[in-house]
């Protein structure tokens, strides 16, 4: 057994203890592996053992891989900044953004999806703790981007991410979470266009995913639990 195939199924281990005292279907807690810095190999090795989704940071970095492992039916995310001389390069190779922020650049998204490929997934981030240092809309604007966003036809609105700063103990991480799940719930209950695809709160990272789960995550981004420390980039 490899040292990637322990850890992610201790990372599943522990996704389902959480679910268990949260009174959650393990399956309604989907998991992304946050492969940035890391080789192509280590995603190899992760997909061997499973799993099928990864998120990357860095275009470059991420279109790089997605082309050096273009033989694996892999899902990939991109998880960070999407500045806008950017965008055609991810519109063309990434299944996800759930990085959107701003109407500008889903609208450029949007316009620059190849016909052949599926529409864009796509989640709105929230700075949900409004840190000075933290991308994201703020909670008020959430539902008026989530609107926009919704209505631009090469894009799929699936719901919410948010990144909060991180907290010392349960209690904390909850309270940041809770109110992710409260603004995911207010947005879905407006019923947007498509608003049967809004069903992902991508909230909860290696250190407190026991958190989000509890909170109602339904994706987590786990990295340093899968492949250990990243290296230098």
């Amino acid at each position: 057994m490899t040292t990637i195939t322990a850890r992610l199924q201790q990372v599943n281990h522990r996704t389902a203890l959480a679910c268990q005292a949260a009174g959650r279907d393990p399956a309604s807690v989907g998991l992304l592996a946050i492969s940035k810095t890391q080789p192509p190999e280590a995603v190899r090795e992760a997909h061997a053992a499973g799993q099928r989704a990864f998120g990357e940071n860095y275009i470059q970095e991420g279109v790089e891989k997605i082309l050096a492992l273009h033989d694996l039916p892999l899902v990939w995310h991109m998880v960070g900044p999407v500045q806008s001389n950017k965008t055609r390069v991810v519109a063309e190779h990434f299944d996800w953004v759930q990085s959107i922020d701003r109407i500008k650049t889903a609208e450029r998204l949007s316009a620059q999806r190849p016909d052949h490929l599926p529409p864009l997934q796509v989640c709105v981030q929230v700075n949900i703790d409004q840190a000075p240092t933290k991308a994201g809309v703020a909670p008020e604007d959430a539902l008026a981007l989530a609107t926009a966003v919704s209505a631009l036809p090469r894009l799929r609105l699936r719901g919410l991410m948010a990144l909060p700063e991180p907290a010392p103990d349960f209690v904390a991480q909850s309270q940041d979470f809770a109110r992710a799940k409260v603004l995911f719930d207010q947005i879905l209950a407006c019923q947007l266009p498509g608003w049967r695809d809004f069903d992902t709160l991508s909230i909860g990272m290696s250190a407190d995913l026991e958190a989000a789960v509890a909170a109602g995550s339904t994706l987590l981004r786990i990295g340093t639990a899968i492949f250990g420390e990243r290296p230098p980039r």
